[in-house]
C-alpha cells in the first residue's frame, strides 16, 4: 500500500494531480489508515499510470474515462469502441499536423523573404509580408 506522496512518486505526477482525478471520479480512495491517510493499492497505481499515459496521449478526460470503464469492464465492451476513441484522437492530431505544416512553410517563406543583415527595419520584408497579409488572410489565420 502507498501513501499519496509515495503513490505521487512513483507515477510521476504531484499529490495535487491524484486527488484533482478523484474528483473527477477517475481513481478512488476508499482506504485509509487509523489516521486518515488516504492508502493506494498496485491496482491504483496501474490506473493512475494508464490515466497519465492517456494525457500524455492527448486524450481528454472524457475519453480516458470511457477507455477506463473499457479497462475495467472489458467483457461488456468491444476493440470497436477502444478503437474509435484512438482514431478520433488521431484524426485531431492529424488535422493539428496539417495546421502546423501550412504554418511552417508560411514561416519558411517569410524568412526566406528577408535579407537578415543589419539594416534598418524600416523597409522589412518581414513586417511589409505581415502587414499585408493581415488584410489578405481570412479572419482566424
Amino acid at each position: 500500500m502507498y501513501r499519496i506522496g509515495e503513490l505521487a512518486k512513483l507515477a510521476g505526477v504531484t499529490p495535487d494531480t491524484i486527488r484533482y482525478y478523484e474528483k473527477q471520479q477517475m481513481m478512488d480512495h476508499s482506504v485509509r489508515t487509523e489516521g486518515g491517510f488516504r492508502l493506494y493499492t498496485e491496482s491504483d497505481l496501474q490506473r493512475l499510470r494508464f490515466i497519465r499515459h492517456g494525457t500524455q496521449l492527448g486524450f481528454t478526460l472524457e475519453a480516458i474515462r470511457e477507455l477506463l470503464s473499457i479497462r475495467i469492464d472489458p467483457e461488456h465492451h468491444t476493440c470497436l469502441e477502444s478503437k474509435s476513441i484512438v482514431q478520433a484522437r488521431l484524426h485531431e492530431v492529424e488535422a493539428r499536423i496539417a495546421q502546423l505544416e501550412t504554418m511552417r512553410r508560411s514561416l519558411q517563406r517569410l524568412n526566406d523573404t528577408c535579407c537578415g543583415t543589419a539594416h534598418s527595419s524600416v523597409y522589412c520584408s518581414i513586417l511589409e509580408a505581415l502587414e499585408q497579409g493581415a488584410d489578405t488572410e481570412p479572419s482566424g489565420h
